[in-house]
């Protein structure tokens, strides 16, 4: 594939950066690079600190613009197809496929729903997103009064989301009231990582038994919250962590050895069902995703 053309990663700095330096805060945040090449991309004028080429030595202050202009690469391939599930003059809903990012991240910046979606659409905004190996519908407001109206209705918890999900291990009970907070903290192999803490903000979510298998449990899930990686966090965290989930383990903590990094993929989860009031017209409107084959009951 051809190189991207690409990326400027901003980042207003909030209160844990003072009294750092550039280069220790960045080896800090951002641990998928060691400091060897940190100082590299320094000495190369490609980390900004205000506008004004950073030398690593720099004491940070809260407020300060930190800019890293990562110059053109070439991405991983990932599916680039989609499907239009929903189209009028105010919003668009289409079906992820497990695989392609949401949004630029993680090295990635082209092979993007967002990218591949404005290719066709332009205006279109997303307004949430599906983490790389969950597949599923995504919202996009396509006029900045559908966007307002549609993030106030996910600020306000009037937009019902409902996933299906395949956990390891056979769960007891037929339903699962999940309220354990989400926060983030720092994992020694793979920097601020959202996992179940005590500290961390309130988060629901209702598990429900669809089918026990050999090995295995189908759910299907309603979230009440929309934090970070809150279904795979919260099934972990009452000890179903999904099948093949390369990153959380029981209790809803990241694996203390060689975990895998958040965009990694080999899970099942899939956002099936959307329901909210149409920004225009008012009315109730429900979209569906159709389900992958291994997430039917079988």
């Amino acid at each position: 594939m051809a190189l991207n053309t690409g990326y400027a990663y901003r980042e207003q700095l909030g209160a844990r950066a003072r009294g750092q330096s550039t280069l220790s805060y960045l080896v800090a945040a951002y641990r998928h690079s060691p400091e060897p090449v940190w100082r590299e991309r320094l000495a190369r004028g490609e980390v900004l600190l205000d506008g004004i080429p950073a030398t690593g030595e720099e004491l940070l202050k809260p407020g300060q613009l930190l800019v890293w202009n990562r110059p053109p690469w070439e991405e991983k391939e990932t599916p680039r197809d989609y499907t239009l599930v929903h189209e009028d003059e105010a919003i668009l809903a289409v079906d992820k496929p497990g695989g392609l990012p949401t949004v630029p991240g993680g090295g990635f910046l082209v092979n993007t729903l967002l990218h591949v979606v404005r290719e066709r659409f332009p205006e279109a905004s997303p307004l949430h997103r599906l983490g790389r190996g969950t597949s599923g519908l995504v919202l996009f407001a396509r006029t900045h009064d559908a966007a307002a109206k549609l993030s106030r209705a996910w600020r306000e918890h009037e937009v019902e989301k409902r996933y299906r999900a395949l956990s390891s291990g056979v769960a007891p009970q037929d339903a699962y009231d999940i309220t354990a907070p989400i926060g983030e903290a720092v994992h020694p192999g793979m920097g601020m990582v959202p996992m179940a803490l005590p500290s961390g903000k309130a988060s629901r979510s209702l598990a429900r038994v669809l089918q026990r298998r050999a090995a295995s449990t189908l759910f299907e899930v309603d979230i009440q919250t929309g934090r970070s990686q809150q279904i795979r966090i919260h099934l972990a965290f009452i000890g179903y962590p999904l099948e093949g989930d390369p990153v959380y383990t029981v209790g809803g903590i990241p694996r203390a050895e060689q975990p895998g990094l958040l965009g990694d993929t080999g899970y099942l989860l899939h956002a099936e069902r959307l329901c909210f009031v149409h920004p225009l017209t008012g009315k109730r409107l429900e979209l569906q995703a159709p389900l992958p084959r291994e997430l039917h009951v079988r």
